[in-house]
């Protein structure tokens, strides 16, 4: 379970630890409670993300860094409720002061910091034989409740809530990328979907291999060939209360596991293939809160899912495909699968005629060469758009860069004996890739293509984010369900 986050007026008995979350200005005027030779000694200078913890009247004292008052963010506030969370994992109960003074609105900085204590507290041990027992052995965390001392008012509550139910979202996304493909397989991870949507009052359906037939969404079907597993597509609606201020459509790449088909991916390459399907997670996971946060545009989810795998009717290099929309698609490598089921997604997508779409993927090796590991590609045809959903990312504390979709790239992708190719040159990939998409989607929807095949995974633990799927895309989603109106 998530640990809970409260809103208090004082420190509990029950609290084993109690923290004050400090400014490094803070530090060098002294600490009330603090001995500044301790400190000194302890090395503890009030850095971002810097914990220091002492023996105090039965249980233990701390002090968290914030860094220079001057610098400090919502982010600032999001990494240190992670770094609070892991240090203090040992204790059930904890409480947790923050300061004043900081330029950041105190509303922000409690929603940050709720969902920094539930998304550093995050570990994946379903799987595990023993998560430790109650004493905290083997190092499983312990702690259940983090008490934010302070401001109980309607406003501070509602902060700490909206903050908790968006990382429990991400949390969501979590566990589904980090489900072994095996066990997810596209008709399970259609049942999963299920399940939430009854749970969050979301209208729900799970079309079967007859009906992807009978919709004609050849890029699922083609992918599908190589698999002993059916393929699934689920649409998920939220219908917000009253008049919607816009209707967005969200696309989510749902490949359960991805060998490369028979353009098959090396022994290294294929490990964590399990996490091909982070965009639609992402999106379930967002789909999960949105009654939660009383986001007032409807959405509407188009998630395709099947494995990319290599049976014996599996689709070969140069066989064509027919995608929902009529356009012909020649695969030459089986490995770029994700373009060709998102294509018939958004096809579907554009046929309901959203405000806008967007989309994500893990999509591109190319993108991680450009960006890194920690940034997702953020590509569109609609500026105005494009810069909503960047906006959003900032807010909400997700990374992202533009990158352009240059109209002279697509010859790159002419066939001889189909409408297009589903690669382009050996460069620019990120971006050949999202101008194959943009030809699926109408000219007249505004549309962003998300490429996180970066964020999606980390190896190893980073502020809020934590080791394996990290759940990336969930917060922007849920912000820009949050704030977008549909133009006049």
């Amino acid at each position: 379970m998530p640990i809970r986050v409260h809103a208090v007026r004082s420190v509990a008995k029950a609290a084993t630890a109690s923290v004050a979350m400090v400014t490094s200005d803070a530090v060098e005027s002294g600490i009330d409670g603090f001995d500044a030779a301790v400190l000194e000694m302890a090395g503890f200078e009030g850095k971002a993300e810097q914990v220091h913890l002492q023996p105090a009247d039965g249980g233990f004292a701390g002090l968290v860094g914030l860094g220079p008052a001057a610098q400090a963010t919502a982010s600032t506030f999001r990494r240190a409720g992670a770094a609070l969370a892991r240090s203090c994992s040992r204790h059930a109960r904890v409480a947790v002061r923050l300061p004043d003074g900081t330029g950041v609105d105190a509303g922000a900085a409690r929603q940050a910091l709720a969902e920094g204590v539930v998304l550093g507290g995050y570990r994946y041990s379903a799987l595990k034989s023993s998560a430790g027992g109650d004493n905290g052995s083997n190092g499983a965390p312990k702690l259940e409740r983090v008490d934010v001392v302070g401001s109980t008012s309607a406003a501070a509550k509602e902060a700490l809530q909206r903050g908790s139910a968006i990382a429990g979202a991400v949390c969501l996304a979590r566990d589904l990328s980090n489900e072994p493909g095996g066990s997810l397989t596209a008709p399970a991870f259609a049942d999963k979907t299920a399940a939430m949507a009854r749970e969050a009052g979301l209208e729900c359906k799970v079309w079967t291999t007859d009906d992807i037939e009978a919709a004609g969404l050849g890029g699922v079907l083609g992918v599908n060939r190589g698999s002993s597993q059916p393929p699934r597509f689920v649409e998920l609606t939220y219908e917000p209360e009253g008049e919607p201020a816009a209707t967005l459509a969200y696309v989510g790449k749902g490949i359960t596991f991805d060998a490369g088909g028979l353009s098959i991916k090396t022994a290294q390459g294929m490990m964590m293939m399990k996490m091909d399907m982070c965009g639609a997670a992402a999106i379930i996971g967002a789909m999960s809160v949105l009654g939660a946060v009383a986001a007032p545009a409807r959405v509407k989810a188009y998630l395709p899912m099947t494995d990319n795998m290599l049976g014996g009717d599996a689709t070969r290099p140069g066989d064509v495909l027919t995608i929902r929309n009529g356009k012909t698609i020649e695969v030459l490598n089986t490995d770029a699968e994700g373009r060709l089921i998102l294509a018939d997604a958004l096809s579907l997508a554009c046929e309901d005629e959203p405000d806008a779409i967007v989309d994500l993927a893990t999509l591109t090796g190319a993108c991680m060469v450009a960006l890194g590991t920690s940034i997702a590609g953020l590509m569109g045809n609609d500026d105005s758009f494009i810069e909503a959903v960047r906006a959003a990312a900032d807010r909400a504390g997700e990374r992202v860069w533009h990158l352009p979709l240059p109209a002279d790239y697509v010859k790159q992708f002419d066939s001889n004996v189909a409408d297009m190719k589903n690669i382009g040159g050996p460069h620019g990939g990120a971006l050949t890739a999202g101008l194959i998409l943009q030809q699926f989607v109408a000219d007249d929807v505004p549309w962003v293509h998300l490429d996180i095949a970066g964020p999606a995974r980390a190896e190893s633990d980073d502020g809020e984010i934590s080791k394996g799927g990290t759940g990336f895309g969930v917060r922007t989603l849920v912000e820009l369900a949050s704030t977008f109106t549909a133009p006049d």
